[in-house]
């Protein structure tokens, strides 16, 4: 049986700049997930996704609202291992949340822990 990683195909289109596709793919892995930790880390990881689309087409106000909802459930999610680097994220996050440009930065990416 085939089992997609749904994880790391959202990375990857997370980290090429394809934000709208990689919160498409990671609603797909928060649907099928029951543990409620992962749930809200994911949440938290589509929410990113979704704020950093807004923030390219302009929506700052949609970008504002995204970004720090993700700030709030990726830090409730670090307990989980994801093998993302949440810590950074969150902290690239806030950065950005703290001085909205009008795009998202050029190289935005989470990094793989291992």
């Amino acid at each position: 049986m085939f089992v997609r990683d749904l994880l790391g195909e959202g990375l990857f289109l997370f980290n090429a700049g394809r934000f709208y596709d990689a919160h498409e793919v990671w609603e797909d892995l928060w649907r099928v997930t029951a543990e409620p930790s992962h749930k809200t880390c994911y949440q938290g990881l589509i929410q990113a996704a979704v704020g950093l689309h807004h923030l390219g087409r302009a929506n700052l106000i949609g970008a504002r609202s995204q970004l720090g909802k993700s700030i709030r459930n990726l830090q409730a999610g670090l307990s989980i291992d994801t093998g993302l680097d949440i810590d950074a994220l969150i902290r690239e996050l806030q950065k950005l949340l703290d001085d909205l440009p009008s795009q998202p930065p050029a190289a935005f990416r989470i990094a793989r822990l291992k």
